[in-house]
């Protein structure tokens, strides 16, 4: 099982951490288009990420909301085969909800910066680093925090849950307003 600790904020803009992502990694950015498909699950959560038509990762994690850095213990499978493996999935459980977007990766040693721009959520910097067998939950925060402090994320940009929960709050309100009461 992988782990790793990991903050997420939200920002106005993306183009002030392009330069200071880049400062602080080995080399330009990867630029991927994900497409994240979730499904229902009793615990954690399940998630297909599509890449290409033969390119994709079933990813099944648990992690808990809070502010700032937190540990998210996770699996991967890859697949070649992620539209087959979506209506299997899809047919079994059943789709919870889609989450899109562009992500810029830059690595910095064996952590991840993604500066993500999220269809119907809006732009947000996330910060990966990826523990080692013998490294502490601790470690893995610090180690977060300085990464944050370098690329100038305020404390108050940071959001607790992930994409797809931000995307059902959304839709939650949109249900409420439209539907007669």
């Amino acid at each position: 099982m992988g782990r790793n600790a990991e903050i997420k904020a939200r920002v106005a803009s993306l183009e002030a951490f392009h330069a200071r992502a880049e400062a602080l990694s080995a080399g330009e950015p990867s630029l991927i288009h994900q497409e994240d498909v979730f499904y229902h699950v009793e615990s954690g959560r399940l998630k297909l990420r599509k890449l290409s038509a033969s390119e994709g990762y079933l990813i099944a994690y648990r992690r808990n909301d809070s502010l700032g850095p937190k540990l998210s213990e996770y699996e991967i499978a890859p697949t070649e085969a992620p539209e087959v493996l979506d209506t299997v999935l899809t047919r079994a459980l059943g789709v919870r909800g889609v989450v899109r977007k562009r992500r810029w990766l830059y690595l910095v040693g064996p952590s991840r910066i993604h500066l993500d721009d999220v269809e119907g959520l809006g732009k947000f910097v996330e910060i990966e680093i990826v523990l080692a067998d013998n490294q502490t939950e601790a470690e893995g925060h610090e180690a977060a925090i300085q990464i944050m402090d370098r690329l100038l994320i305020p404390r108050e940009n940071l959001v607790e849950r992930a994409y797809i929960d931000l995307l059902e709050e959304i839709d939650a309100r949109t249900d409420r307003i439209s539907s007669p009461r």
